[in-house]
């Protein structure tokens, strides 16, 4: 499959051949205040993301307001268990009135802006503010229909794929190709908040690059940056994590959130991942040279005159370069000297007979 190699996100290229680009996930973490959320924009960008990214919905938007035993989250293995989904959403939902002043904020920094869709009315409503790209959350990818509205709007797209099979990927790629011909960044990620280095599953990644021929990145809700390393050196070229002040302040996602300085240092390790890679050449770099310069050759050891045998005890491999290849110090040995040859002084092949 023809190979995506880059997507415009804002002002930045994003790419296999481009440094990470790292998404702030700002999600329940400003705890309904929007003092607190223009705060963690601000530390977003201070801390070297490229993106921030919002969530948009109601709880209308997202499920009924019912108190079924269905809409209860399950207790086992949820950071919300037993809430009601309802209840849960009117939580951490950021209101669609601050989504302009975080917006302005983030350009003013230099920031993308992203926020994930969740129906039409939330899509409708980015394309309106203006948005340079939009996420569909793992628990949307098999919303087709909002796949193919999401692509639609010619923005770059952004799908996590959470709990996802191959089929159930394969089958949302084809959706958004359906309507551009351009595939969406597919994001491998863990859906369990929080997520742990076990559980990222990170070998996927490679995979995932070649079976669907798009740019792949890691949303990753572990405390490790272990596991974004690891992503970045597999191949990963977005990385979203979720960024909060202070855990100890509380909020729905704060127990799978980075704080600044850890945020800052992820994304220092992720550049360093980066520039680790190269560019997959052989050869010697630049900031070699020197070492270059230190590898052994054949040198004279002792005077030689013009027609001497070549012996062990007259000529040596030793360092620095200047001389004939080690390779070919065996092939010398017995062959006489074509001229005289001072010690410590680098043979040639002019210094040498019978037409080496």
């Amino acid at each position: 499959m023809a190979m995506v190699n880059n997507v415009v996100i804002g002002n930045r290229a994003v790419g296999n051949n481009q440094p990470p680009f790292i998404i702030a996930e700002l999600s329940g973490n400003h705890n309904q205040s929007l003092e607190r959320a223009l705060a963690i924009v601000d530390a977003a960008a201070q801390s070297g993301a490229h993106a921030i990214k919002l969530q948009t919905y109601t709880p209308e938007t997202l499920t009924l307001n019912s108190h079924r035993p269905e809409f209860f989250l399950p207790n086992e293995g949820n950071p919300w268990g037993g809430q009601r989904l309802w209840d849960l959403y009117t939580q951490a939902y950021t209101p669609w009135e601050w989504h302009g002043a975080l917006f302005d904020r983030a350009r003013s920094l230099g920031l993308a802006c992203i926020s994930t869709a969740f129906d039409q009315t939330s899509l409708d409503f980015l394309k309106s503010i203006g948005i340079n790209a939009v996420k569909i959350a793992s628990f949307e990818l098999i919303h087709i229909p909002l796949l193919k509205a999401a692509a639609k709007s010619r923005k770059p797209l952004i799908v996590s794929t959470g709990m996802a099979t191959a089929s159930e990927i394969s089958e949302a790629v084809n959706a958004v190709n359906s309507q551009t011909g351009l595939p969406p960044i597919l994001l491998k990620a863990t859906s369990a908040y929080p997520s742990t280095s076990e559980n990222a599953n990170l070998s996927v990644i490679p995979i995932m690059r070649e079976n669907y021929g798009t740019l792949i990145g890691v949303s990753d809700h572990s405390m490790s940056v272990a596991v974004v390393a690891t992503a970045v050196s597999l191949g990963a070229c977005v990385i979203e994590k979720h960024l909060t002040l202070d855990r100890r302040e509380g909020g729905p996602d704060a127990s799978f959130s980075l704080e600044p300085d850890e945020f800052a240092e992820m994304v220092k390790i992720a550049n360093e991942c980066f520039e680790a890679l190269g560019e997959g050449q052989f050869g010697p770099r630049s900031v070699e040279d020197a070492s270059v310069w230190e590898r052994p050759s054949v040198w004279a050891t002792r005077d030689i005159k013009k027609g001497e045998i070549f012996t062990t005890e007259n000529i040596r491999v030793v360092r620095p370069s200047g001389g004939l290849h080690p390779r070919h110090y065996d092939e010398l040995l017995g062959k006489r000297a074509a001229t005289n040859i001072s010690a410590e002084t680098a043979l040639q092949k002019t210094t040498l007979c019978n037409g080496f």
